[in-house]
């Protein structure tokens, strides 16, 4: 086995570097000659296509060390991407190094790859959820997280969501140091996940709690959206079967919601929201108002939610039946009177919250939005 590792694609970011190796590395410039990276059949880590007179720039990690490497190994494994010895060109001349690639036959090429593009589009992002990824190193020890990678994105795009400064008018200002994570576990994972947390916090007056315990329940930001028609003066809701209704007994675990689903890597909360409205109710939506952002249970869930109210046309006979059948949905839409709506508010048949709180706002709202110039049908 060949003592060094050749980094492309996104490694060659620093901060991304940082966080799989947990400390800085020295590197130096190096080439793969007759190979150009590619973006790969909507991936975002690149393939590498052989191409007479093309090479990838990288960089060459001398001599790692076995924690290294085995960092770098687990990490990998996580985008499902496997070892190979290639010759590659540095200022001493040729050195066989270890590389980190898939076949084409896996990845078909796109465009050529950018690191720059990359950097800008999902830099931080990808980043953050080699965080997490890297915080399962020590407990997980080659467990599979591959299949769970396009979910721990998501959460990804959420942390750097998070980062955005958040109003603190009434509240303490958190300090980085106000929170002490003594240990912190994944007892389970899958599309979502649970993480326990031994944790201290600082408290009003200035000293730590005691070593507490705590569980989150992870899941990714989503959207919500409720298209209105002020013309018509009615809304379309969706209706569909939930697990969490049937798991706590209730005897109607058919829910009536907004439109709503998780931000996919890469999206924005309207790009989201959009797509979502093609998806369960073969929408298009007109103007998005925003609602509320918010955590619907931050006592014990990650989820974070943009509701939004759309501007639409919802003429008589656009309800259906839709949603992605890779997804088992299945999913019947309402079209509901304003009036009527209310009266389904108050008998407590929307019993879901963000509709709850989307309700409320329209009807906060109903008056100026019917005043103004819609834009319905746009």
């Amino acid at each position: 086995m060949t003592p060094h590792i050749f980094l492309y694609g996104p490694l060659c970011h620093p901060p991304l570097l940082h966080v799989v190796l947990g400390r800085d590395a020295a590197t130096e410039c190096a080439h793969l000659p007759g190979h150009v990276a590619h973006w790969a059949n909507g991936r975002l880590y690149p393939a590498l296509n052989a191409q007479p007179e093309a090479e990838t720039d990288g960089l060459l990690l001398r001599d790692p060390s076995p924690e290294d490497r085995a960092r770098l190994d687990f990490y990998m494994d996580s985008l499902a991407l496997a070892k190979s010895v290639v010759t590659v060109q540095t200022e001493a001349g040729e050195i066989n190094a270890q590389a980190y690639q898939s076949g084409v036959e896996a990845w078909l090429p796109g465009a050529p790859w950018d690191l720059a593009d990359w950097q800008a589009r999902y830099g931080q992002m990808v980043t953050a959820t080699a965080g997490d990824v890297m915080a399962l190193f020590a407990q997980a020890r080659g467990a599979p997280v591959s299949g769970r990678y396009g979910a721990m994105l998501v959460r990804g795009a959420g942390r750097v969501r998070a980062r955005q400064t958040a109003p603190t008018r009434v509240r303490r200002v958190a300090d980085p140091g106000d929170v002490l994570v003594d240990a912190r576990r994944q007892p389970y994972a899958d599309y979502f996940a649970v993480e326990d947390y031994a944790l201290r916090f600082r408290r009003f007056d200035g000293t730590f709690s005691p070593q507490i315990s705590r569980a989150a329940f992870v899941s990714g930001d989503a959207v919500t959206v409720l298209p209105y028609d002020p013309v018509r003066d009615r809304v379309l809701l969706i209706e569909q079967f939930r697990v969490g209704p049937f798991a706590r007994g209730d005897a109607q675990p058919w829910m009536l919601e907004p439109i709503a689903g998780r931000i996919d890597p890469g999206e924005t909360p309207e790009q989201a929201a959009r797509r979502e409205a093609v998806e369960e109710a073969g929408l298009t939506l007109g103007d998005l108002i925003e609602v509320a952002r918010y955590y619907p249970t931050p006592a014990a869930k990650t989820e974070f939610l943009y509701s939004y109210v759309a501007l639409c046309d919802l003429p008589d006979g656009v309800a259906g039946v839709f949603g992605v059948e890779d997804e088992t949905e299945d999913i019947r839409g309402h079209l509901i009177g304003f009036d009527i709506f209310m009266d389904l508010l108050a008998s407590g048949e929307v019993a879901v919250g963000p509709l709850v709180i989307t309700a409320l706002w329209l009807q906060r709202e109903r008056a100026a939005l019917r005043g103004r110039d819609s834009g319905a049908g746009a």
